[in-house]
């Protein structure tokens, strides 16, 4: 049967490697293919396991728990303050409504509201009934389901998508929903991996953290994400590659479990490791020291409605 791309729908692809679960461990030893799509550079998952949902997300999930900071994690903070700051500023009005597509408990949400006085109106989508029970705790609304099935009338000003659509089946679909309840002066912040960069590359044949398997199903570049929206009536406002910390970070733990040097398991998770925080910080500051010759494995690219 041949393999389509989820991004552009080509069945002209090459096989690009193969990856288990070892971060939850949620599908045993199961090893999952990835593919490269020879029409628009997008790297795809096939079969997708869009049926095995409960499955690949457990509970432990790391989006789905409260929010707890490291120090890494506040000197992240501090500088999503400043980048989304400036984002709101841009955005005319007494009010600001802002929407979270796989927002888990809301943690981001709340660090939007104390941003900016003017948000009044806060909505996670995502799925699960632990988080929804978090969020609307912390005063957000919820919708249990995914961004496809949600319906209604409202328009938001400031969407927020950070590492959402590399999960999804349907790419383009989302980001038209995305165009559908953006509001005219609204702005829409997509944060995903990058696959065209030195990490990818290295260990796209043995074990690149930016897969996240089997969670990641599209992974861009920046090209191919501009490619699947240009007939969509959203275009790109701004566009910057940011450091791809966690993908080193997972790729170091894996090997060195492998290794025999420390352990990971479905109880105690790679996001969990005592490590995690550490290595986050040490890639963070050799990707931030690299980033002025060579593009690193995330990317941020912000949205508008097309004039």
């Amino acid at each position: 049967m041949s393999k389509e791309c989820l991004a552009c729908k080509s069945q002209k692809n090459v096989h690009w490697g193969k990856a288990t679960d070892l971060e939850y461990y949620s599908t045993g030893e199961e090893e999952f293919d990835f593919y490269k799509c020879s029409n628009c550079g997008s790297v795809f998952i096939d079969p997708v396991p869009e049926d095995r949902l409960s499955i690949i997300y457990p509970e432990n999930y790391y989006s789905f728990k409260p929010h707890n900071e490291s120090f890494v994690q506040k000197i992240k903070k501090n500088l999503d303050k400043k980048f989304f700051g400036k984002l709101l500023n841009k955005i005319e009005g007494d009010k600001i409504s802002v929407l979270d597509i796989g927002g888990g408990s809301g943690w981001l949400l709340d660090l939007v509201k104390g941003i900016d006085s003017r948000v009044d109106y806060t909505c996670v989508v995502d799925f699960d009934e632990k988080a929804e029970s978090e969020a609307r705790k912390n005063g957000h609304d919820y919708f249990n389901g995914r961004i496809e099935e949600y319906e209604t009338d409202k328009k938001y000003d400031f969407i927020l998508l950070l590492n959402l659509i590399e999960h999804v089946a349907d790419p383009k679909a989302v980001m038209a929903k995305v165009g559908d309840l953006l509001s005219d002066q609204g702005l829409a912040v997509i944060k995903t991996p990058n696959v065209d960069a030195m990490d990818a590359y290295i260990f796209k044949g043995k074990y690149w953290g930016g897969y996240h398997c089997p969670r990641h199903w599209t992974l861009f570049t920046r090209e191919s994400f501009a490619s699947m929206i240009e007939d969509l009536p959203i275009e790109e406002e701004n566009f910057s590659y940011t450091q791809g910390a966690p993908f080193w970070t997972f790729t170091t733990l894996f090997y060195l479990k492998k290794w025999g040097l420390i352990s990971i398991s479905k109880e105690r998770p790679a996001v969990y490791h005592p490590l995690n925080g550490i290595l986050n910080g040490l890639w963070a500051g050799f990707d931030i020291l690299r980033s002025p010759f060579g593009k690193t494995s995330q990317m941020f690219i912000t949205l508008k409605k097309s004039n």
